[in-house]
């Protein structure tokens, strides 16, 4: 039997800590994984794109464990009632192959992108940051402004839409969590009045093209751009001018990857960008004044479905009482008798798959 968490599952397991502590928690998951970056297979995911969306793979291992998420990003969903982001993934066990949980991730994928966006934040941002511009209201603005204003004490955002329902959407979530009372909410008109006074900007818009969200005369110095919504080949949010401003600095999660669907695709391949991973372990530096720029260009990577996974499955085992498992791969008395132990007639195969 194999491990299972579907979204009710993710709902309880996040409720019993609280979303900005399970997301805190999940981020020291993810540093403690790119602390052994290199003990894990990396491969930029492999992605199946239509004129309306794309569909990703997203596999890696460390030798141990296994995990693979299945993701789609299709903006346009949203139109006929649909998410435009779903997703589900496997951990396994690299010695016998075997799954030892299938998760959802549509939640999950949302929580741990927080989670790295903000940890991104603590390496490059200035200490000192208070105020974020939050450009794309969606369904991953909460997540983003959760996590933000837990782990880097955000005490005011400045939102903007193009949609402005999605803003008073999130204005009206954020409202109704207790630790958002001293936060101070101001909806702007436009995204160059978002970026004013903003030490962060997080940008996570969902059009698949190459948009242009922020211009240079957007950016001042100091500013921490989280670059979250340009994540597959034709998709950015920021002009190509801002990754080459003087005193920028650009960090991606995994390079091969970003150069395909990250800002950086505008740019050419010889431009300088550093691995979060180098950071981490002292290879690189990120900011070396408050003056500085720095853009992180946030595609996701597998290594952090990676760390979910297996936070997840943790959690689960720290529960009391059962929780859910399913009958994804056979219990067989002779595991050489795949069609006698399933679907061949007889008293023993019937007791084996009711049992």
């Amino acid at each position: 039997m194999v491990d299972y968490i579907g979204v009710s599952d993710i709902q309880r397991l996040v409720q019993r800590l609280g979303a900005g502590a399970f997301m805190e928690r999940l981020a020291g998951e993810i540093e403690a994984d790119y602390r052994r970056w290199s003990e894990f297979e990396k491969s930029a995911r492999l992605a199946s794109h239509s004129k309306v969306g794309v569909i990703e793979l997203m596999p890696t291992s460390d030798g141990r464990l296994y995990s693979f998420k299945y993701v789609n990003g299709h903006p346009k969903n949203t139109a006929a009632g649909l998410l435009t982001v779903t997703a589900f993934g496997v951990l396994a066990d690299v010695d016998t192959g075997y799954p030892l949980l299938l998760s959802e991730l549509t939640v999950t994928t949302a929580l741990r992108t927080a989670a790295m966006s903000a940890l991104a934040a603590k390496w490059l941002a200035r200490r000192d940051s208070a105020v974020m511009a939050l450009i794309g209201n969606g369904a991953q603005s909460e997540f983003q402004a959760i996590a933000f204003c837990r782990m880097l004490g955000i005490r005011a955002l400045r939102l903007y839409d193009v949609d402005g329902a999605a803003t008073a959407k999130l204005e009206r979530n954020l409202r109704a969590l207790p630790e958002f009372a001293a936060v101070t909410l101001v909806r702007c008109r436009s995204t160059a009045e978002a970026c004013k006074g903003a030490d962060i900007v997080t940008t996570v818009t969902a059009d698949k093209k190459n948009a242009v969200i922020m211009t240079p005369p957007m950016v001042s110095a100091g500013m921490h751009i989280n670059a979250v919504g340009g994540d597959c080949p034709g998709k950015t949010e920021l002009h190509g001018d801002i990754l080459r401003m003087p005193g920028a600095r650009v960090i991606v999660e995994y390079e091969p990857q970003s150069r395909i669907e990250g800002e950086i695709q505008q740019l050419e391949p010889e431009f300088p960008v550093t691995e979060f991973a180098a950071l981490l372990g002292g290879a690189a530096t990120g900011r070396s004044s408050d003056a500085d720029i720095t853009i992180f260009d946030s595609v996701g990577f597998a290594l952090q479905d990676y760390s979910a996974l297996r936070f997840l499955h943790a959690l689960l085992h720290e529960e009391r009482g059962s929780h859910r498992k399913i009958d994804l791969v056979p219990q067989l008395e002779d595991p050489k008798d795949l069609y006698g132990g399933t679907i061949g007639s007889g008293k023993r195969a019937r007791l084996r798959l009711t049992g």
